[in-house]
């Protein structure tokens, strides 16, 4: 996510947000009253209905700095359709708790939504404060059945069907199967409508979440310390990791300035890696941003669910719904642009994925979100899931809430509500600890893992219980 932000002490903050898997910018913010109004645009949204008939959404949420504490807060939307406004062609989906918007396209078709004024209703008490708005990519995943298992991958699922009654009813270890215990109807097993992100966490991004904290909570969030000097790397100086500091905090009181520079020298410079697969996140790291996008966590169900869809199983199927895969490192030649917003990779093939470099040499790591995907790319050669959701195979791990044991099964969904504790961790019940993640699996392989890992069915990594900062460690989250 490209980002420059201009604050004004007072009521106003101007921004420029540039997505650039899909060119997502938000321009020319400003409030008055209780309305916050802003022009958005991205390129390649759909809204389709057919297969997969679903659409792509932006996930809209703001946040607000008191002047005087100079905290920031995550600020309240109305819930209510018609407090909200969109220009044509794009419509204003409220959500029930308030902490967010879907922004998408309001009729049917495809292509660049062009630069559309949106104005949102915000409850807030009143005050001076400074405002972001802050815009996430997401993939709307519809209600219905789906199959799980492919009788080839390793710990696989049995190969069964989720429906409406295993989402009412719950699913039987035995029936289930695949070193599980039993699911209650509470668990989200994918069944039900769902939005997905469809891109993993970027490095700016995570940039952008570090600079809204206070001194405290992104000491927490980092390897180094927010009063380190400037130049200092927030987690190491590898694997494509370019996050640093670029002012240091104070005294444990100011907060650090953040910001990408994977190509020392410049920084938040257009090679800077900003649209680059973050890495180093721990599980109470990515907690930590999920609470604070107001998301959560998908599930190791939701998962085979968003990357098949409805479609019947394959034995020893990707994500992309083949059993073809072709191997894309960033040293193996073939990269182009390297560390930019346009970074791709040529030549163009099916399957087309980040694994299997086998080696933890600091020249290798992830690629940029969305890297194999053009206009022209169908599903196979952009290695995408049936609904559209990028890099669920490869580049990163996918951090799933796990079905193998009774902290996993006791999650039932909940959302974060854009705020974290003082200490900087996530504060919403019954999600995993962010201490020992027990309840935390991980699926779709990584740029260092072996082509099985990659099957959307395989559960290999879903007892590999990791609560720590790893180079192949990343994610990304649903609502």
């Amino acid at each position: 996510m490209k980002t420059k932000i201009k604050l004004f002490i007072g009521l106003v903050l101007s921004s420029f947000i540039s997505v650039k898997a899909n060119n997502v910018n938000i321009t020319g913010t400003s409030v008055a009253g209780s309305n916050v109004t802003f022009n958005i645009s991205w390129d390649n949204s759909w809204n389709a209905n057919v297969a997969p008939n679903n659409w792509d959404a932006v996930w809209v949420f703001v946040k607000y700095q008191d002047c005087a504490t100079r905290l920031w807060n995550h600020a309240g939307l109305s819930t209510l359709a018609g407090d909200h406004s969109a220009g044509s062609p794009l419509q204003v989906d409220p959500v029930s708790d308030g902490k967010g918007v879907f922004i998408r396209r309001s009729s049917l078709g495809g292509g660049s939504t062009g630069n559309v004024s949106i104005t949102l209703k915000m409850t807030i008490p009143a005050g001076t404060y400074n405002y972001k708005v802050f815009g996430v990519e997401m993939v709307s995943v519809p209600q219905g059945s789906f199959d799980v298992g492919d009788g080839a991958s390793t710990s696989t699922y049995n190969s069964i069907n989720i429906n409406a009654t295993s989402q009412s009813g719950g699913i039987s270890s035995a029936t289930l199967g695949g070193a599980s215990v039993a699911v209650p109807s509470t668990f989200p097993m994918g069944f039900n409508a769902l939005y997905c992100m469809k891109y993993e966490i970027t490095q700016e991004q995570y940039v952008e979440f570090l600079n809204s904290l206070t001194y405290t909570q992104q000491a927490a969030r980092i390897t180094a310390d927010p009063i380190d000097a400037a130049g200092t790397y927030a987690f190491a100086n590898a694997h494509r990791n370019g996050i640093r500091i670029s002012v240091p905090g104070n005294n444990a009181a100011l907060p650090a300035v953040f910001a990408c520079d994977l190509s020392p020298g410049i920084e938040n410079n257009s090679d800077d890696g900003q649209n680059v697969a973050c890495t180093y996140l721990s599980w109470g790291d990515l907690a930590a941003y999920l609470d604070w996008a107001a998301l959560r966590p998908m599930t190791e169900l939701e998962y085979e669910k968003i990357c098949r869809g409805p479609l019947p199983r394959i034995a020893g199927e990707y994500p992309w719904g083949s059993t073809n895969i072709t191997q894309v490192y960033s040293t193996l030649g073939g990269l182009v642009n390297d560390n930019t917003a346009s970074e791709s990779y040529s030549p163009v093939a099916n399957g087309m994925c980040c694994y299997g470099v086998g080696s933890a040499a600091g020249a290798y790591g992830p690629l940029r979100a969305g890297l194999f995907a053009t206009g022209s790319s169908g599903r196979e050669s952009a290695g995408a899931t049936y609904y559209g959701v990028m890099e669920m195979g490869g580049n990163v791990y996918e951090r799933t809430i796990v079905t193998s044991n009774a902290s996993g099964v006791a999650f039932t969904g909940l959302l974060g509500d854009g705020t974290l504790l003082s200490s900087g961790e996530a504060n919403v019940t019954n999600w995993p600890s962010v201490t020992t993640a027990t309840g935390v699996g991980q699926r779709g392989g990584q740029w260092v893992s072996a082509a099985t890992l990659v099957r959307t069915s395989d559960r290999s990594q879903i007892t590999a219980v990791d609560a720590a900062r790893t180079y192949v460690m990343g994610g990304r989250g649903v609502r």
